[in-house]
């Protein structure tokens, strides 16, 4: 892609953002098991930063996705990677939807304050027994009267517990897996919704994550995103961004492992010399930073498709898929060469490496990219009915 001066203002705004609100806290953060969402996403709606290719009736920036590219990878600079994932569920998985698809009012209602800063949003889809498989969700959403009637519960919710609200996938008819599902804004305030405790995860500590509980949740069917049966749809595109600000996110994240890695075996003595003077070290950084640069490539070129209205199912899968993977493997070859210090919990590395792991599970494991890519090839078996 061939960035602009805009561009370039995005990601120099972004950038002094996270170095002055964001990653002075970061550890605090971490420890406390929690980000305090609606301060840090006012300071970033007043710089407009939670709307960049939202449209500017709504009060976003109205700029194209590379735009909205150039952010997420500078947010790959957060020192923690719970609050990087929190921001994008806001910018990128909750309200690419309604922001797509919603009627006017709906809009005006949710979205502008999603936009503004002024309200947290959570994206609702995941399921005890239904993770990638989107389709088997139970939770139900009833018609009665002028409301539906939602009951049901979803998990591993990222931002949950500060949420105003959600974007809910429930099923609406009982027609076909594919066909029954809807997306629903859902207050949090409203009577029936609750929420666990904040689940105790292995990384991404500082992001509150919980499951949500509806008994008998009643919300007026005029929350309902574009059509009713559309839902499995409409969630279906809104990965496509959620997986190219995955792959985004994850660049600058690994360049930093790689960095703070050649600095500190640059200065750490082994035998007589530096660890990094050693050929397997130096030439397993190259390596790395070279898979870095080829998933940029790949992303880059997902990003200008995607623009061009170009289905970037297959390229958006094999970016989340490769991200995921390398994500693993930068942070593991680089906390090697830490040695007992990369062992350490506080360890910028070690917190990475806990981190990362998510990438290859949350938002479509590796397995279900795999599936995705054979299908695009036509090298999938077809299910025996």
């Amino acid at each position: 892609m061939k960035f602009t001066e805009e561009h370039n203002a995005i990601r120099e705004t972004i950038a002094r953002f996270i170095d002055t609100e964001i990653n002075p806290y970061a550890d605090q953060w971490e420890a406390e098991g929690i980000f305090p969402a609606h301060e840090l996403f006012k300071k970033m709606g007043n710089l407009g930063l939670l709307g960049i290719a939202k449209p500017v009736e709504y009060g976003g920036m109205g700029l194209d996705y590379s735009y909205q590219i150039v952010f997420s990878e500078e947010l790959g600079r957060i020192a923690s990677g719970g609050v990087s994932m929190g921001i994008g569920v806001q910018t990128d998985m909750a309200t690419p939807a309604l922001a797509r698809f919603g009627s006017d009012e709906l809009r005006r209602e949710f979205l502008v304050p999603a936009i503004a800063g002024d309200a947290v949003f959570s994206i609702a889809v995941s399921e005890p027994h239904a993770g990638s498989d989107v389709a088997a969700i139970k939770t139900t959403a009833k018609k009665d009267g002028d409301d539906y009637v939602i009951n049901g519960t979803k998990m591993w919710i990222t931002n949950s517990t500060q949420a105003d609200y959600l974007c809910l996938l429930a099923n609406t008819s009982d027609d076909k897996p594919h066909l029954n599902k809807s997306l629903i804004i859902v207050p949090t305030n409203t009577p029936g919704v609750s929420f666990s405790e904040r689940l105790n995860k292995l990384g991404m500590r500082s992001s509150d994550t919980a499951q949500v509980f509806f008994d008998d949740v009643r919300v007026p069917q005029k929350n309902l995103i574009g059509e009713e049966g559309h839902g499995f749809i409409y969630q279906m595109l809104q990965f496509q961004e959620e997986r190219l600000f995955a792959a985004a996110g994850g660049l600058k994240g690994m360049e930093d492992c790689i960095n703070k890695t050649i600095e500190y075996t640059r200065d750490r003595q082994i035998f007589g010399q530096s660890v990094l003077d050693n050929q397997v070290v130096h030439f397993r950084m190259a390596e790395l930073q070279t898979e870095v640069e080829a998933l940029r490539a790949l992303v880059y070129n997902a990003v200008e498709g995607y623009i061009d209205g170009e289905d970037v199912t297959r390229k958006a899968s094999m970016a989340k898929l490769k991200v995921g993977r390398l994500l693993r493997e930068v942070s593991d070859s680089c906390m090697q060469y830490w040695g007992g210090m990369g062992y350490m919990w506080d360890n910028p590395v070690a917190r990475a490496y806990r981190d990362s792991r998510l990438t290859s599970i949350g938002g479509g494991a590796d397995e279900v990219m795999l599936s995705i890519i054979c299908k695009t090839m036509g090298i999938l078996p077809s299910r025996k009915k």
